[in-house]
């Protein structure tokens, strides 16, 4: 059976700018690229999620502007069941600067994702969340959760729920310490592992690509990870997919048009 997976997420439309590099400050860089892309986190990791095989609810935030519908183009593609409040606030909007080496700045304005409160959950095997909505909404979705809880914990931020399994990066682990569960912590380039009440279960390094953007890689990596646990698949094999999800998104331009499908993790592996 395919994994139920509820997301409780941000939804935002991505402004993205590509330079040559990317600017000090004070600076003005020209010579560059725009495009829009549907992003947010959330959203981001329930179109890799329902790409990579699972039944996905998205419960997030929308305004009514005109940015609404491009922000959840994505998710309606990835066929994603949604669940929206709309209060009276702009949609989120994330401008990102990409230099040529797939590095990137980010800056969000939240909208209508910092309205996100209370949510109900749909029937689910996991629930999924990040930290660019309230506190309120990750603890609602913690305490209703009745399967596995992830923790994507990015942006960094204490937040009082017990996830089953944590995902941070180098930074983030160093300064929450020790986490009991399910950790992985991703090491860029280096690759990932996988730490089980503080030691170490699991390593694995992901294929070679040449990395052109890599706004999503860290949401396809956190969703291969779990929908790859769900399917009973070992710690291992679960890790070393998660890995290859993240560096085929980090070898594509834009947010949810970089998530690779399973077939494409296979391959690649394969490869």
């Amino acid at each position: 059976m395919r994994p139920r997976i509820a997301v409780v997420g941000s939804i935002n439309l991505d402004l993205v700018a590509r330079c040559e590099r990317l600017p000090r400050p004070g600076e003005t860089v020209s010579g560059s690229t725009f495009a829009r892309y549907p992003g947010g986190k959330g959203a981001n990791q329930a179109v890799a999620c329902a790409r990579l095989g699972a039944e996905v609810t998205m419960i997030g935030a929308v305004g009514s502007d005109p940015f609404a519908d491009e922000a959840l183009a994505g998710l309606t593609e990835a066929g994603v069941t949604l669940q929206l409040e709309r209060p009276i606030a702009p949609t989120g909007i994330a401008s990102i600067l990409v230099d040529e080496g797939g590095e990137t700045e980010i800056v969000v304005a939240p909208g209508a994702n910092s309205h996100l409160s209370e949510v109900a959950l749909p029937e689910h095997d996991a629930v999924l969340c990040q930290l660019e909505i309230p506190d309120e909404a990750v603890e609602s979705a913690w305490e209703a959760c009745t399967g596995v809880f992830c923790l994507n914990a990015a942006p960094a931020r204490p937040v009082t729920v017990d996830p089953d399994l944590t995902v941070v990066n180098r930074y983030e682990h160093d300064e929450r310490g020790r986490l009991d569960g399910l950790v992985a912590v991703t090491l860029g380039a280096a690759g990932a592992m996988l730490l089980e009440d503080g030691e170490e279960v699991a390593r694995a390094v992901p294929p070679g690509v040449e990395a052109v953007d890599g706004t999503a890689a860290g949401d396809a990596f956190t969703a291969c990870l779990l929908v790859s646990l769900l399917e009973q698949r070992s710690y291992g094999e679960a890790l070393e997919r998660a890995c290859a999800a993240g560096a085929i998104a980090a070898s594509r331009h834009g947010a949810q048009p970089s998530l690779p499908s399973a077939a494409e993790v296979d391959a690649v592996l394969r490869g």
